[in-house]
């Protein structure tokens, strides 16, 4: 590391936890970032303020007025923008030192599938059962960790999914049904402005604890908040026995 590194990530450095081990750990790390609405905003900001080296962006969505009280890494003067193009812009003027790329259109399973040959951590910020039930098989099947969040209206969630961890679960033990179901949404039952912030906040702490070999992790537990009274609780997540995704592990 040079002089000017070790100088923006002193903060981080200090702790033994971490050291300068763990901060070229987070250096060399590529994190594939799904969704860049209210919580893949903290969790790509703070990802690339932490010194992750490679920030792969992924939204097809453009920003609009209503994302504003909630998607802090957008501003007034990029609606109409992508929102992955919009975040990449952020993150380069905040540091310019982590490399992003950035994909506007929305994923196949065969992409997700292709990207993960080169990603070292997966974060799922999108608001849909569907693509969540996609992104936790794909990242199963080639042993990518997932952090996992999700807020709405004053509760949020936040998890990790660890495939190389033999008793860490899957998003499917989580919700086993079927994911064509329906599921709350943010456009429909709202959301109060820094719920998102602190789920984000929490899935990129995750992630960047993961990276920088710093445990113990959430795998196996799920971390509920209910923002309105302000109280945390922290659950056993069991594999589920006839899970279709992870029961049957070597």
């Amino acid at each position: 590391m040079n002089d000017q590194e070790l100088l923006r990530y002193s903060r981080q450095i200090m702790l033994p936890e971490l050291d300068i081990a763990g901060q070229q750990k987070l250096s060399v790390a590529k994190a594939l970032v799904i969704g860049l609405g209210g919580l893949g905003s903290p969790i790509a900001l703070y990802l690339a303020s932490a010194g992750v080296g490679e920030i792969t962006l992924v939204d097809d969505d453009d920003v609009d007025l209503s994302n504003l009280q909630r998607q802090i890494i957008h501003n007034e003067a990029r609606i109409g923008t992508n929102k992955a193009e919009s975040a990449a812009l952020t993150l380069h003027a905040l540091n310019n030192d982590c490399k992003v790329n950035t994909i506007t259109h929305r994923l196949t399973q065969f992409e997700i599938n292709t990207l993960l040959a080169d990603t070292t951590i997966v974060f799922d910020a999108t608001d849909n059962l569907a693509t969540r039930h996609m992104i936790n098989e794909v990242c199963w099947r080639n042993q990518v960790p997932l952090v996992s969040g999700a807020a709405i209206q004053w509760q949020g969630q936040i998890t990790l999914f660890d495939p190389n961890d033999g008793d860490s679960p899957c998003y499917r033990c989580l919700y086993p049904d079927d994911p064509t179901a329906n599921e709350l949404n943010c456009a429909e039952n709202g959301v109060i402005a820094p719920l998102v912030g602190i789920i984000g906040s929490c899935q990129a702490l995750e992630g960047i604890k993961y990276l920088a070999g710093v445990k113990p992790s959430l795998a196996g537990y799920v971390l509920y908040l209910d923002g309105k009274y302000m109280e945390w609780r922290r659950l056993r997540l069991p594999v589920l026995k006839d899970c279709p995704v992870c029961a049957d592990r070597a």
